[in-house]
């Protein structure tokens, strides 16, 4: 399933996802892969980008590859020979691993027709969120919190500063509610 939106809902900005069985169909259960719509707002080749970098996800996931760590947030070097696979380069980032992509000048030749579809296609785009950095919080000072499930909590501020927590069940991070 592929899904458009919003990337800037939590403190951490994104330009898509790649879930695997997040979605059910009659007894088959579907991956998703969400594209952010305030990333549409980016050249074509950038968002082809994303798209492949989620479907190197997705090629990790069908051969049983742990690609990232860290709740998904850290990629590995297996990440980053499935994204040269898919022929995007990677480099290293302190904070994300081989995270970052960019498409190599032959793949975007190879899809060029497909990147002229898409162009036609993204016409429109979301504005982020604004949520000045500030979280609702209710009368006893604890912080309401969701992941991408979404599962609910609520917090002390302190306690959610101390650290992420993660969910169990679909292990995104705990994020603030805006």
């Amino acid at each position: 399933m592929i899904i458009v939106g919003s990337g800037t809902a939590s403190k951490q900005a994104k330009y898509g996802h790649f879930a695997a069985a997040r979605w059910q169909h009659g007894e088959q259960a579907l991956a998703e892969v969400l594209v952010s719509g305030e990333g549409l707002k980016r050249p074509v080749e950038e968002v082809f980008t994303t798209l492949l970098h989620e479907a190197a996800h997705a090629l990790a996931n069908v051969r049983e590859i742990k690609d990232t760590s860290r709740q998904g947030r850290w990629h590995n070097q297996k990440f980053a020979a499935l994204a040269s696979e898919l022929g995007l380069d990677t480099k290293k980032d302190d904070r994300i691993g081989w995270s970052p992509c960019t498409l190599r000048a032959e793949t975007a030749a190879t899809y060029k027709s497909v990147l002229t579809d898409l162009k036609k296609a993204l016409i429109a785009y979301r504005h982020p969120e604004m949520t000045g950095g500030q979280a609702k919080k209710n009368n006893n000072n604890a912080i309401a919190c969701a992941c991408q499930c979404p599962r609910r909590i609520r917090v002390a501020k302190a306690v959610l500063e101390e650290g992420d927590i993660t969910c169990g069940v679909c292990e995104s991070t705990f994020e603030p509610d805006e």
